[in-house]
């Protein structure tokens, strides 16, 4: 996947969000941390997860909620203008909660998903899954 400079990445599972934005260009993908605001874990996820005894899954719940919460930052970051272009990487069960939750102007800045959990993982190895991706 080749990204134009300045594309922000947001790397996320149910309990992590890193944030960085492209500083090379499309063929020199080149990451830098990007600062974000505090996440709102509190937000309200689907809540269409639940345990077999029909209550609900207070540590599933609780990861719906920061995902939720991920994607109320990048909605505001894109209708703010702040993010021009965006790819998202998460934990399969945390990014299927996120689309859930996307505006419709996100959905049109959004370049590409990959459900991948790389949260602990180096700089180097996410721009290695965007280059195969």
């Amino acid at each position: 996947m080749m990204l134009p400079k300045g594309t922000m990445i947001a790397v996320a599972d149910g309990e992590k969000l890193n944030l960085f934005r492209n500083s090379g260009d499309e063929s020199d993908l080149k990451l830098t941390a990007a600062e974000h605001s505090h996440v709102d874990d509190k937000a309200q996820g689907s809540g269409l997860r639940q345990n077999s005894s029909g209550n609900p899954d207070p540590s599933q719940a609780s990861e719906d909620g920061f995902s939720a919460g991920i994607v109320e930052l990048l909605n505001k970051g894109v209708l703010d203008g702040k993010i021009e272009g965006l790819v998202v990487i998460a934990a399969p069960r945390a990014l299927g909660e996120m689309r859930k939750h996307y505006h419709k102007t996100l959905n049109a800045k959004l370049l590409g998903e990959i459900a991948k959990d790389l949260t602990g993982h180096s700089i180097a190895d996410v721009e290695t899954a965007i280059r195969a991706a």
